[in-house]
């Protein structure tokens, strides 16, 4: 089984899937002859030529706006946005168009397009480069979001939000597209969508996590093991619809709650999790929810390490959240 990483890992899976169904159309700035600014769709472009790759202008409203018509028609695209931070003058498009059609079609059409985007900081990019934007979509009825936190979660995942009918927005954590690496099947495997995954089992507090704050999570979770502490370790995986039950059920378990996220605090997905952990599971609850996130300024230049969460702050969460 080979070893690759996520930008390896999601490149696999646009080729395996380009293969198989001839419908599955690439668009976006600099994804056919440059390979992607990434190189995410490296080699596509000479394998299935410009009509199925296509480099387009420098319009995110016009990229996903012609996505829609090509799935409306019966084609299956896959646009990439550059960067998160770029999406924004195609979020009517997206919010008010894309998200609506099965609604307003009654079924009719359900227009099946993925967005690919990078997101999140971690790479020096200052505060037009590094934002988390997932809240934003979250918040839209008719999207799903996805977030993958290592290189098989990336294929997998792809694949799955390709080959189903509704609208996704796919995240791909850039800080660690390429310093996650794993083995990853060579072949075809999906992964549902709606369920999350038990990364590490453990007794005292549930921590929650996306993306690259997986990896934060765990570094933290570390250091709580050192002293004693046991720690179970949610990946959520897929945000809209997220999977309330593994959630619940391991709070349940272990009556206290640690969510990490990127994004700033205020009105953060991480509000919407601790209020269902709140409504489903306050009887089995031996302290309040924590957040853990980043903060509510503009994602700073030279300040990035500080607001991000880290491995110390993690463990200092779990460590007052023991303490209440």
């Amino acid at each position: 089984m080979p070893t690759m990483n996520i930008i390896q890992a999601v490149n696999d899976a646009l080729r395996l899937e380009m293969r198989r169904d001839p419908r599955v159309v690439i668009l976006g700035e600099d994804v056919a002859k440059f390979g992607g600014v990434f190189r995410a769709t490296s080699g596509l472009v000479d394998e299935f030529g410009p009509d199925r790759v296509m480099d387009t202008p420098l319009a995110e409203a016009g990229i996903i706006g012609a996505a829609i018509g090509m799935a409306l028609y019966g084609l299956r695209p896959v646009p990439e946005i550059q960067f998160a931070d770029f999406i924004f003058p195609a979020f009517d498009q997206i919010v008010n168009e894309l998200a609506k059609f099965r609604y307003r079609s009654g079924g009719q059409y359900p227009a099946p397009v993925v967005i690919r985007t990078p997101y999140g900081g971690g790479i020096r990019g200052g505060h037009y480069h590094s934002q988390s934007p997932e809240a934003l979509f979250i918040h839209t009825p008719g999207l799903k979001v996805v977030v993958p936190s290592d290189p098989y979660e990336a294929k997998g995942l792809l694949l799955s939000c390709i080959r189903q009918n509704d609208p996704v927005l796919f995240l791909e954590p850039k800080r660690i597209y390429r310093a996650s690496k794993g083995e990853v099947p060579e072949g075809d495997y999906t992964i549902p969508l709606g369920k999350a995954r038990v990364v590490r089992e453990g007794t005292q507090v549930t921590v929650i996590a996306w993306g690259s704050m997986l990896h934060t999570a765990l570094e933290g979770v570390d250091k709580a093991a050192e002293l004693g502490i046991s720690c179970e370790v949610i990946d959520l995986r897929t945000l809209m619809p997220f999977d309330v039950e593994t959630m619940v059920e391991s709070v349940k378990k272990t009556g206290r709650a640690v969510i990490v996220q990127e994004a700033p605090r205020t009105c953060g997905f991480a509000a919407e999790l601790s209020a269902t952990i709140s409504e489903r599971a306050m009887a089995w609850l031996e302290a309040p929810v924590e957040r853990l996130c980043g903060f509510d300024t503009p994602f700073p230049y030279t300040l990035e390490h500080e607001y991000m969460p880290n491995g110390d702050r993690v463990l200092s969460t779990i460590q007052k959240t023991l303490d209440w």
